[in-house]
């Protein structure tokens, strides 16, 4: 199936029924009144968060989506009938956005997460409605309401606790490959990766995280160079970056430190909020490498990393990857408790400052006055 990670579509909620206008008429009951009923409402629109999609590929080719319109009233006090629900499947980590307002609509971060896009309109009175003590034989039914019509805008990030990132044929797909159950198309000519890659990597029972691959970047990448940064968005909900440099470049003229560098611009270019995420350093294809030549790299690589962020690793043979997905784990379940704390220490409830003023206005606590 061909992977689309964004589409524009048009969505248009059922209009509402219209109130009728009628009057009963029957043997032997001459004062019948009015009994017009009212307007069937129409449909919502609806979006699901369906983790059995994992692309957009039905919106790239299905631009409009509309509900079923409500039915309009009848006599003998008959309502006319709700417009059917329309709901639009999508793949877990779509962001909706409102093109005419660049409002943020829904984020489906979670799976089954069901939002409303579009309202359906409000069927109309019929005229027993407007009946009253003043007016016994009202004339008079009001039209429903239209459904809401929106232009949307569909992006897809994907949910991934770790981003690899890197030059093209820097053995990222080699990596992801290694270590999780994916299996990309892995080739020695630059971008054999055209679409993002997930896998699931377990380090133990029940202990385990997900990383996703994106094709590679080279410099100039800002200005649409290679594949640019059209994939660049599916790192954005990642907790860890892992650079991977390849250490033995088909071009020789170019250093590997050159290479990074020029990733971390463009990088920088694209998303500052994405260049600050926490980033590690993996040499891969050290297996190529003398010690020497390894230590060598690994001193002027720290320059730009944190030296205890380096990591040495031979996608292919799997050299360092054990060790390196345990650090990656520890590092994830950290950052988890972290956020736990934080947000605990967010709630009203465990954030008493004085304890005594909890009490100060309770008559059953205020001090007692012998003398008097």
């Amino acid at each position: 199936m061909k992977f689309i990670d964004e589409a524009h579509i048009e969505i248009i909620a059922g209009n509402g029924g219209n109130g009728t206008i009628s009057f009963r008429r029957e043997k032997c009951i001459p004062f019948g009144g009015p009994d017009g009923g009212d307007g069937g409402n129409g449909g919502s629109i609806w979006a699901i968060a369906d983790p059995n999609i994992n692309t957009l590929i039905d919106y790239r080719y299905s631009k409009k989506h509309q509900a079923q319109h409500g039915e309009n009233g009848r006599g003998a006090q008959c309502y006319g009938k709700f417009g059917y629900d329309l709901i639009l499947k999508m793949p877990v980590g779509t962001l909706i956005i409102n093109e005419d307002t660049q409002e943020i609509i829904a984020d489906l971060v979670e799976a089954n997460q069901k939002v409303e896009l579009a309202k359906g309109g409000k069927g109309g009175w019929g005229n027993m409605r407007f009946k009253s003590s003043t007016n016994r034989a009202p004339k008079t039914a009001s039209k429903g309401t239209e459904g809401e019509l929106k232009n949307l805008y569909l992006e897809l990030k994907v949910l991934a606790d770790i981003g690899l990132l890197g030059m093209p044929n820097a053995g990222k797909s080699t990596l992801i490959r290694s270590i999780s159950n994916a299996k990309p198309k892995v080739a020695d000519y630059p971008f054999t990766t055209l679409v993002p890659n997930l896998g699931v990597v377990r380090v133990a029972y029940g202990k385990s995280f997900v990383v996703a691959d994106i094709p590679g970047l080279i410099e100039g990448a800002a200005d649409g160079a290679g594949l640019g940064h059209q994939f660049l968005r599916h790192l954005q909900r990642t907790h860890l970056l892992l650079h991977v440099v390849d250490t033995v470049p088909f071009n020789e003229n170019i250093h590997p430190i050159e290479e990074a560098k020029a990733i971390i611009n463009e990088l920088k270019k694209y998303d500052e909020e994405l260049y600050n995420k926490p980033r590690w350093l993996l040499l891969n294809k050290v297996d190529m490498l003398e010690d020497e030549a390894c230590q060598e790299i690994i001193h002027q690589f720290s320059e730009l990393y944190d030296k205890d962020r380096i990591y040495t690793i031979s996608a292919l043979t799997g050299e360092g990857c054990q060790n390196l997905c345990l650090d990656i784990y520890e590092y994830l379940e950290a950052q988890k408790r972290k956020n736990d704390e934080f947000n605990l220490a967010d709630d009203p409830r465990f954030n008493i400052k004085d304890e005594a003023s909890m009490f100060k206005d309770d008559p059953r606590f205020m001090p007692v006055n012998n003398d008097e």
